[in-house]
Order: structure tokens, then sequence, then C-alpha cells
């Protein structure tokens, strides 16, 4: 694949395994040796702190990025052991947004700060916040697509709709090449009626833009995090791991259909 991709993951409801993904899919891609970006938007810093950067010891983060103050080149770290470079955050991110208010095409500050950096990377992940706000519309923007990941849960639906709305008014609007890259179902517990029930509804409305790949619910997951390691690395045989590297696969099969076609 000589052709680099920009990803967005974005689900304005928080809590369902948007870091998570992000981290991961870049551990994953970054193991078959492809170089990847991965960009921390979350003032929260959580897509940082899983990578082993604690967020309050930044010096410059992506909010120096997206105000022109700095190149992304200067902010880009490696983190210790793993195999992909970050462009990390902090809550300064939440000024940044304010001052973008005040400017000049703010919705483009990330597009423009990639632009020198595109031809360098295979996969750009953006780890966005969970609001549809003016960081979001950055990420949406600067991405060739949307990963959404879906907790199969009572709300998950309704939250979803308000998702998609955003996406045809950033079509309509801003970047009309912004096409959905698929919906994953995280967290899932088959053991549960309600969420097997929210899996068929995604699937009967969304058909094949659903991956077949499910994450499932795991302890692994949920402490890899705390070890500031994606979870590729600190169990590699777990479940959730495992699951990370099946996207992953199931992403490329995808591109490679595409190209042929």
């Amino acid at each position: 694949m000589n052709h680099n991709r920009v990803i967005a993951i974005a689900n304005q409801k928080g809590g369902v395994g948007k870091t998570t993904t992000c981290v991961n899919l870049a551990a994953a891609f970054a193991g078959m040796k492809y170089p990847v970006l991965l960009i921390d938007l979350d003032p929260q810093g959580n897509a940082s702190t899983g990578c082993g950067i604690d967020p309050r010891r930044l010096h410059v983060s992506a909010c120096e990025v997206l105000l022109g103050e700095r190149s992304i080149e200067e902010t880009l770290l490696r983190p210790e052991g793993l195999n992909f470079d970050l462009l990390p955050s902090n809550g300064d991110l939440t000024a940044a947004e304010v001052a973008l208010l005040q400017m000049d095409q703010r919705e483009y500050a990330l597009k423009r700060a990639l632009q020198p950096l595109l031809a360098r990377y295979a996969w750009i992940f953006i780890d966005c916040p969970p609001s549809l706000n003016m960081l979001t519309l950055n990420a949406l923007a600067a991405a060739d697509s949307v990963l959404i990941p879906v907790q199969c849960e009572y709300y998950a639906l309704e939250g979803l709709s308000a998702l998609l709305n955003t996406i045809e008014q950033v079509r309509a609007s801003i970047n009309a090449e912004l096409e959905i890259e698929g919906l994953l179902r995280t967290m899932f517990d088959g053991r549960n009626n309600l969420a097997t029930a929210v899996s068929d509804q995604l699937i009967e409305n969304f058909g094949d833009r659903v991956y077949r790949t499910i994450v499932p619910r795991n302890i692994r997951v949920a402490e890899a995090p705390s070890y500031g390691l994606p979870v590729l690395l600190y169990d590699p045989w777990s479940k959730g791991a495992l699951a990370h590297v099946g996207l992953a696969g199931e992403m490329l099969r995808r591109y490679e259909k595409r190209n042929i076609a």
C-alpha cells in the first residue's frame, strides 16, 4: 500500500473505547512495520498516557501545533518501547480550542500542520475528544475517513445518528472527501442480550460498514493504559490484543479489495 491514510477515530459519546482503539491500531500497524503516527487531540491526553507519556510534564503538545507556534516535526515524540510516533496532548488543548475560534480557517489548523508530514507515514490515527467541538472538526477536516467505535448498549444508536449528521455537515462544508471507514463494536459482552440486539441493529442499518472484528470486554485492555502500554504489548495473547490485530488485518483486506476493484 503506497497510499497513506488519515483516520479520525470519533464518537461524541465518551467511554466507548475510542482511545483504546486508536492506541492499539497504531501498535498493530507499527507491528506490521508500517510507519505510523498517532495524534492525541483530546485535552484529557488519554492516548498520550496510554503510550507512557505523562501529559502534565509536556513542554509542547498538540496545542502549540494547532496554534501554529510549533511545527509538528519538533513536537513529535517516539514513546519508549513503541515503534510509532506520537503527537501528544494535555489540558492546554482546551485553551487552543478557545483560541482557534478567533482564527480564520480555524477548521483547517490540523490539516495545515500535517501537510509536510503526510508522505512520511502510511497510517495516521487521530484520537478525537468525546464531543463534536472545534478539535473534532479539525480532525474531520484533516482525515480521509472516520472510524466509529460503538459500544452495543441502549443509547448507542442515538449517539451514532448525531455523529453521522455531523459527518454529513462536514462533507457539505469543509471536507467533501470524508468517508466512513467503518463501525467497530467495542467492549462487547456476548452474554448480554441487549448487546446482541444492538449489534444486530447496527448490521441491519450499516451492513458491511460494520467490521466483522468485535473487540470484547477484556480486563487486559482495561489494565494496559495504567502501565502506559498498548494491550498488544502489555499482553499480546489476550483476547483484546488479538481483536485489534484482527481489526488491522480486516482494514488492510478492505483496502486491497478496493484498490483491485
